[in-house]
């Protein structure tokens, strides 16, 4: 069981667009999450919010590289949340170890061989097309089934490409390209992705999905996102990417203690 951090460097991102965006105000962020219990600080610098523009990777790797660098030093895990093989070269060279990639290796056809020849850790998510056009109308013959083969077959091919498998980490892709219904459907039956043998990342934190269901802005979404989580963990989720760290992960032990189980040695004190 890990905790992720989340420091969006960013001007537009849905929750914390801006208040990060200078590179000694998100290293700071990151530093918080970390003495709040995070296992995993994952640096973006790329809005993926519903209907996102793009950036350039210079702009990108310009936004993140410094970021990581200082909290690499600091001895922190580091993932670089991106798909661009650019940027996240450069977070590989500053110390990060995971690349979190929305496309699921899809967006830059150098990407897998970077991972491949860095040994890194790799997230693969669900998407439904892109940032911008995701949410236009996104249907499924069956959420669960089409998105659990998507991902075996993002495995298979990452495998193919020299992507070692027990540096796999899977994402179904809350609110990516998917209604309420969808997303609820996703958390339900997130025990049948446990079927890939991966690791399942799940990423709910402040998510509209969530706004939808309370009526509350993306700040005064903690309760959701606590409740989101403590259900992802009871089935099978194991790491969990989030902007309030140390609400989750005191939840994520009291229901590991309930259960009577070990929270895992990244929850560990």
């Amino acid at each position: 069981m890990r905790v992720m951090g989340i420091v969006n460097v960013t001007p537009d991102s849905f929750s914390d667009g801006g208040l990060f965006l200078d590179p000694e105000a998100a290293i700071a962020h990151g530093r918080e999450l970390v003495e709040q219990g995070a296992d995993i600080v994952d640096v973006g610098g790329e809005s993926t919010r519903p209907g996102a523009d793009p950036v350039s990777a210079e702009v990108e790797r310009e936004r993140t590289e410094p970021v990581v660098a200082a909290l690499a030093a600091d001895g922190a895990t580091v993932s670089i949340d991106t798909s661009k093989a650019e940027v996240a070269r450069a977070a590989l060279d500053a110390g990060a170890t995971i690349v979190n990639d929305v496309t699921a290796l899809r967006g830059d056809p150098e990407l897998a061989d970077l991972c491949a020849e860095r040994g890194c850790t790799v997230v693969l998510m669900h998407m439904l097309g892109t940032p911008r056009t995701m949410q236009d109308d996104p249907r499924y013959d069956d959420v669960v089934g089409d998105i659990r083969r998507f991902l075996a077959e993002r495995i298979e091919w990452a495998v193919g490409r020299g992507i070692a498998e027990e540096r796999i980490w899977i994402d179904p892709g809350i609110g990516f390209g998917k209604t309420v219904q969808h997303n609820l459907e996703l958390l339900n039956r997130l025990g049948e992705f446990r079927a890939l043998g991966r690791p399942i990342l799940i990423g709910t934190s402040r998510k509209s999905f969530i706004g939808r269901l309370t009526g509350r802005e993306p700040r005064e979404r903690l309760g959701g996102t606590v409740a989101s989580n403590v259900l992802a963990y009871l089935r099978g989720a194991e790491i969990f990417r989030v902007h309030d760290v140390a609400q989750v992960r005191d939840a994520l032990r009291v229901a590991a203690a309930i259960l009577g189980e070990e929270p895992g040695e990244a929850l560990a004190d």
